[in-house]
C-alpha cells in the first residue's frame, strides 16, 4: 500500500469561503503554481465537479491526467486518478475543520502520488510533499486576498 503525504495550515475565511476556492478548478492555475490548466469534464446534479482534467507541471512529476472528484458534505472533497500518461495513482483530499472562534479553517490536505516510471520513495514523498505546501500556500493567499 502506497504511504501519503500530509499537512495542515488555518485559514482566515470561514470554511465555506475555503471550499468555495478549492471547487472553482477554472481559476486553479491562478494560484496553484503546478496546474497549468483545469477543464472540468463532468459535474454531479449539485453544480460539483465530478471530473476534472488536469495539466500538471511538479518539476519531477509532469502530467496531463483526469481525476474522479467526491464531495463529503460541504467540509470535504476527495479525488482519485481515472486516467495519466504518467501516473499510477494520485489521490487526495481537502478536510476543512473550524478553527477556533470567529472565521478561522483549518485545512489538511492529504496526498498519494505512485509513478509508472521507477522513481525512489524519497523522491515521491518530497514532491508530495512540495505539491502539498505550495497548494496550502497559494490557497491561503487566494482565499485570503479575497479573489
Amino acid at each position: 500500500m502506497a504511504e501519503h503525504t500530509s499537512s495542515s495550515i488555518t485559514i482566515e475565511a470561514a470554511p465555506a469561503d475555503v471550499m468555495r476556492v478549492i471547487a472553482d478548478f477554472a481559476r486553479y492555475p491562478e494560484w496553484t503554481g503546478e496546474v497549468k490548466e483545469a477543464e472540468v469534464l463532468k459535474t454531479d446534479a449539485a453544480g460539483r465537479a465530478e471530473q476534472v482534467r488536469l495539466l500538471l507541471d511538479a518539476g519531477a512529476i509532469k502530467d496531463d491526467h483526469t481525476l474522479a472528484y467526491t464531495w463529503t458534505g460541504d467540509d470535504e472533497v476527495s479525488w482519485t486518478l481515472v486516467k495519466s500518461q504518467m501516473l499510477r495513482a494520485l489521490d487526495g483530499s481537502y478536510r476543512l475543520r473550524p478553527a477556533g472562534s470567529g472565521d478561522r479553517t483549518e485545512v489538511t490536505y492529504q496526498l498519494t502520488v505512485d509513478v509508472k516510471i521507477p522513481m525512489l520513495g524519497m523522491i515521491k514523498r518530497k514532491a508530495e510533499k512540495v505539491i502539498i505546501d505550495r497548494a496550502l500556500a497559494g490557497l491561503k493567499k487566494r482565499v485570503e486576498s479575497g479573489a
